[in-house]
């Protein structure tokens, strides 16, 4: 008890830590552009969480999750992209690109902001749920899942390429003006829509954390180290699998979703295989079994992108590659462990001093 009690103040106390880093500590030492850049940075670390919950925990390697975060992405950048053209008016790139005269069907109800919001979640998960219900009753998992998670993300992003009139193309869905009501080019509307993604992390981080610790995480941790054990006890592993996959696309989504607003832009590079690839790169690094080590870890990942890419524009998604490849194949439980094998080390250096060897005068003296 008195364990978990503490476990729970420190996580208490680190929910604290952040909520003053990110409301009060960056607005304050962050310009207008480096905080744009942060929240930014903050909607790739919302991914990081359901990354944790599902690979972390569930051991479901989800090199796909590009796709819910375009989806989340696209329905926001839909309904932002009608309010700015105005009543009866079309969406700029179609009048440049399309010969419609009219809104085609499917782009209709994202009009509606009530729909356009819950699309950004429930899209997401629904795509999810039919996704892995085909998955998991057919026991796919290991390697097999990732490739098809990745096949996904690009399937969708060919898909957009090739709709130029109604989803632009390669260029995607640009130049978002506004955000309910709110002027984006107003410095004031830019930092709140900071403000709504850093709590939007924050709520994320604490439902994961608390769906770990429920009774659900511990089954969900049992499905990832022995399956065929808890289908055995009566339960489905598909079931519980799907749930960890169901939530962490919505978080996805959401994430896509602020992302608009936060930079103005959403397009198939953006979602593709190689930002799904980054997710994940970011989760691993920092420490995929940890929430707080999945968001430092994205939040630094994406930091060192935008440094290194100005230095290095050719060769940053090789440094990507190799900080991939060295934290799985030499610190598996990403920089967060690195100070429990600090502690580790303490402890049985300690151990070892404690033990004096008796001398052989002791021992001659003794008889």
């Amino acid at each position: 008890m008195n364990l978990l009690n503490g476990r729970s103040a420190r996580a208490w106390a680190g929910f604290a830590a952040a909520a003053v880093a990110l409301f009060a500590v960056a607005p304050l030492a962050l310009s207008d552009f480096r905080l744009g850049l942060l929240a930014k940075y903050l909607c790739t670390a919302m991914v990081a969480v359901g990354i944790c919950l599902a690979w972390g925990r569930g051991g479901l390697l989800t090199l796909g999750q590009g796709v819910f975060f375009g989806l989340g992405g696209y329905a926001m950048a839909m309904h932002l992209k009608i309010t700015d053209a105005g009543p009866g008016n079309l969406p700029d790139f179609m009048q440049l690109y399309g010969t419609a005269t009219e809104l085609p069907w499917w782009w209709r109800p994202f009009g509606n902001p009530l729909f356009a919001l819950a699309a950004t979640v429930l899209l997401p998960m629904a795509v999810a749920a039919l996704l892995g219900l085909f998955i998991f009753r057919r026991r796919v998992k290991g390697a097999y899942f990732a490739i098809l998670s990745q096949a996904l993300a690009a399937a969708l992003a060919i898909w957009l390429i090739g709709q130029q009139a109604t989803t632009g193309g390669t260029n995607g869905l640009t130049d978002i003006q506004g955000f309910f009501g709110y002027d984006l080019d107003d410095p004031v509307n830019q930092r709140m829509v900071y403000f709504v993604i850093a709590a939007a992390l924050l709520l994320l981080t604490a439902l994961a954390r608390q769906l770990i610790q429920s009774r659900y995480g511990e089954l969900l941790v049992a499905v990832r180290d022995s399956e065929e054990r808890v289908r055995f006890l009566g339960y489905d592993p598909a079931n519980v699998k799907l749930v960890a996959y169901v939530v962490a696309a919505g978080m996805a989504g959401l994430a896509g979703a602020l992302f608009v607003p936060a930079v103005g832009i959403i397009s198939p590079a953006l979602i593709g295989i190689v930002p799904s690839i980054e997710f994940v790169i970011g989760a691993a690094v920092g420490g995929r079994a940890s929430l707080a080590g999945a968001v430092l870890g994205a939040l630094a990942v994406a930091w060192a992108k935008t440094a290194l890419s100005e230095e290095f524009p050719a060769a940053w998604t090789y440094f990507q590659g190799l900080l991939f490849i060295v934290a799985l194949a030499f610190l598996p439980g990403g920089l967060v462990s690195l100070a429990a094998i600090v502690r580790r080390r303490r402890a049985g250096a300690a151990k070892a001093s404690a033990r004096v060897p008796v001398s052989d005068t002791a021992v001659g003296e003794a008889a």
